[in-house]
């Protein structure tokens, strides 16, 4: 046996190669448990390589124009965003997220919207039934005739059949499922999820066909399969969300077309997913009034400010070692700034339960939110409630200084569309000449902010 012909023993989780069988030592250094090397056969010589893309000469980069057709709109305004403005003719897209969450949906409503603007596209499933996809277009009326279906999980099968169809987009549900038979891996694994994602982006240059795939995730929440399948495509997408909660959110992890810090914000409804288009509103609905614990900040994603209910609970610890309960922002940041409480303004938290809550199911993880973690966890602590019309902004250093934050005047005007009438910020971000929507208050120190709004 050659060395081109010996079999290879790969981890399914992060793509560790060994030539002998056993367990995969990354994984077990990382703490992910002892993971079975699975053996992957090496293709036969007969399979042809993947044949290049030839674009013509090399030319000056002066030379080289972007017509405007290159970029599609879908009509679908929160996609277009996260996607930088629209579809890029010839990009490879990479739809990740928990089974469930909505990415079958998603695409699907994707490629109705595209196939009324640039049909034909190809929707290819090699999950479900062609009845089933059919089930799931009824419930969202879906019946464009620019959308074609095809139920097939044979790679090869599907490239001969663009000839035929000329699509101008393709949608591939999944990636973990499509398969080439001249390798001798099982579907899913990393030889077949490799050589398949390389072989759509050939397509998808060559033929300048807007291809999206779904990727299955793992248990941690990342995309299943070899890394190196983010690495090959131009764009890669998560769809979020909780099971308890309507909304969705589609984030831009990788972008080659757009900026990364974009989000969309979808709530899932019998008729499919609906934009957001005023996602603070629909995060802040149901906010009490005057409850202890309870501060508004606002997140920047990107460029589109979010304000979120940041909820603190701070009670009497039942056993010796006082417990502290995060959700939806970082456990270690909230750990830091309960001690910066404690030291700089002398609120005993180390006998004191914590528990922290972004209402709504929403997420926070900028320093922006620091002050207003602070101030909610005071403001539990000493049953006094922070007015309902305040927004609170700011960065918390170790030595409890409040530190400047960027997009200041963004996040001052959505607040201001909301109806809140003040805002706390740092001292140093004070917009000059009283130049502001809301009545602002600097602040330079935690304990000035705590004086300001709970006495």
């Amino acid at each position: 046996m050659t060395a081109r012909d010996a079999s290879v023993y790969r981890c399914q989780q992060c793509g560790y190669a060994s030539p002998k069988p056993g367990t995969c030592p990354d994984c077990l250094r990382a703490g992910a448990g002892y993971l079975q090397l699975v053996e992957e056969r090496a293709a036969p010589s007969r399979v042809a390589r993947r044949a290049p893309v030839v674009q013509g000469p090399p030319r000056p980069l002066r030379d080289i124009t972007v017509e405007q057709h290159d970029r599609v709109r879908t009509g679908i305004g929160e996609l277009d965003r996260v996607l930088g403005g629209g579809v890029v003719r010839g990009s490879l897209v990479l739809v990740g997220g928990d089974p469930g969450v909505g990415k079958s949906t998603l695409l699907l409503q994707t490629a109705r919207a595209l196939a009324q603007v640039t049909p034909p596209v190809l929707y290819v499933s090699a999950e479900e039934s062609a009845a089933q996809v059919k089930m799931r277009a009824d419930r969202l009326g879906i019946a464009a005739d620019g959308l074609l279906l095809w139920t097939e999980t044979d790679l090869a099968a599907v490239q001969a059949q663009l000839d035929d169809v000329k699509p101008r987009a393709l949608v591939v549900d999944s990636i973990q499922t499509v398969f080439l038979p001249e390798l001798e891996s099982a579907p899913g694994s990393v030889a077949q999820v490799r050589e398949c994602g390389a072989r759509l982006m050939t397509l998808a240059k060559g033929l300048g066909i807007a291809t999206f795939l779904v990727g299955h995730v793992t248990k941690e929440g990342a995309l299943a399969g070899p890394r190196v399948l983010e690495h090959l495509v131009d764009t890669v997408l998560y769809f979020e969300g909780e099971s308890h909660h309507a909304y969705r959110v589609l984030r831009a992890v990788k972008n080659r077309f757009g900026s990364t810090n974009e989000i969309g914000v979808f709530q899932m409804g019998e008729a499919g997913l609906v934009e957001v288009t005023n996602p603070s509103g629909f995060f802040l609905a149901e906010r009490p009034g005057d409850a202890p614990g309870s501060v508004i900040v606002s997140s920047l994603e990107g460029t589109r400010p979010l304000l979120l209910e940041l909820q603190a609970l701070v009670a009497r610890a039942s056993f010796g070692t006082p417990r502290r309960t995060v959700l939806g922002a970082d456990y270690n940041r909230v750990c830091l700034l309960l001690a910066v409480l404690e030291k700089r303004v002398g609120m005993p938290l180390a006998s004191q339960d914590v528990f922290v809550n972004v209402a709504g199911g929403g997420r926070v993880t900028e320093p922006a939110a620091d002050l207003g973690l602070v101030l909610a966890a005071a403001s539990s602590y000493l049953d006094r409630p922070v007015p309902g019309d305040v927004v609170v902004l700011g960065e918390v250093g170790l030595t409890g200084e409040v530190r400047a934050v960027a997009g200041l005047e963004l996040r001052l005007k959505e607040a201001a569309a909301l109806g809140f009438r003040r805002a706390v910020v740092p001292k140093n971000s004070v917009p000059a000449g009283g130049k502001s929507p809301l009545d602002v208050r600097g602040v330079a120190t935690v304990n000035e902010a705590v004086d300001a709004l709970l006495g």
